[in-house]
């Protein structure tokens, strides 16, 4: 089994920058890549940014640069640097991790985004 734990969500203002960490921990091998995604009530799953084992690096076509997603090899974490934060960014962020094709979830960490 695979376990992912998010954390440092939270509030912040419109304008402002947050940092989300995931570490994973478990059966930990064949791992293809890890991401982010989210969710905005009364929408679908989306993905925010991914980073596969190689390296390369996937964002979502709403960031426009604004965020950074990068990994730790040793600790098998992955972050999520945002910045330039919008109320529209508001959403539940869901720590993901592709493990021989099969998807697994963090439970999902709120950042709310005030005006």
């Amino acid at each position: 089994q695979v376990q992912l734990a998010e954390s440092g969500g939270g509030l912040v203002q419109a304008g402002g920058s947050l940092r989300l960490s995931c570490a994973a921990s478990g059966r930990i091998f064949g791992v293809n890549g890890m991401g982010w995604y989210r969710q905005i009530p009364g929408n679908e799953r989306e993905l925010v940014a991914s980073i596969r084992m190689n390296g390369a690096t996937m964002y979502g076509d709403f960031v426009k640069g604004r965020f950074n997603i990068s990994r730790d090899k040793v600790k098998n974490n992955v972050y999520l640097q945002m910045s330039s934060l919008t109320p529209e960014d508001t959403a539940v962020y869901y720590c993901s991790l592709n493990k021989l094709g099969t998807d697994y979830w963090g439970q999902g960490i709120q950042v709310t985004v005030s005006a």
